[in-house]
């Protein structure tokens, strides 16, 4: 069964607590994504050791710095345990390979995800911070620099899945997923659940706000509908 990460999107501990315990009934193969919002709390490192016993953890940090800086980073997570780690592949081919070393001096299982470019951007805003490339042809090169760096996974939206297999061997994990009529809310490129995990290719999914908003168990059994 593919993977269904729920985004812990809160600054909240006891509510992020409280979203993993209605999530335990489920019966889909799910892990937990934790933010910088969450991580970044007082008791956001314990509170990531304590999931991580029982659950898969995504730290999604997106790491983005020099090489040296990216590698100090992943030097500095050492005592916590968790199953993934992001880093943005824009911050270069140096820096997403040191992080892949570093991350398996710390745990040899550690799996490293590239982001390609984050679902909140459409082609008009993505040319507002300089691009001339179109999103596609980014992501196809951000593709391939991460597979020279033989990174684990790669993080893209689910239109550019068939782009990102044929120039990768690894995770495909695909965000910006909603149930049928929630909002986009700031995210652009949006796919329905059923869509995505039904493509090739696919690994996994990420659900925030249509999971974690309102009611979680009938949106955990709307998600199961949309599965079937």
């Amino acid at each position: 069964m593919k993977k269904i990460f729920i985004a812990l999107d809160t600054d909240k501990i006891a509510k992020a607590k409280k979203i993993i315990n209605l999530c335990s009934s489920s019966k889909l193969n799910i892990g937990y994504k934790i933010g910088l919002q969450l991580f970044y709390l007082k008791e956001g490192r314990k509170f990531v050791s304590q999931v991580s016993k029982k659950h898969s953890v995504f730290l999604d940090l997106k790491i983005s710095d020099i090489s040296n800086t990216a590698r100090s980073t992943l030097r500095s997570l050492k005592d916590l345990k968790f199953d993934y780690i992001t880093v943005h592949i824009n911050s270069g081919y140096k820096s997403i390979k040191e992080v892949k070393k570093e991350a398996k001096k710390i745990n040899k299982n550690l799996k490293v995800l590239g982001v390609t470019v984050l679902t909140s951007f459409d082609q008009k805003s993505f040319r507002e911070i300089g691009h001339t490339k179109s999103i596609e042809q980014i992501v196809k090169k951000n593709t391939m620099l991460a597979q020279k760096a033989k990174l684990d996974g790669l993080i893209c939206s689910g239109d550019e899945i068939e782009t990102v297999q044929k120039n990768f061997n690894g995770l495909i994990i695909v965000p910006g997923i909603r149930l049928k009529g929630d909002k986009k809310g700031d995210q652009k490129r949006v796919f329905s659940p059923k869509d995505v995990l039904n493509k090739k290719g696919c690994s996994g999914i990420v659900m925030g706000r249509s999971i974690i908003k309102g009611n979680i168990k009938n949106n955990l059994k709307k998600l199961t509908q949309e599965l079937k």
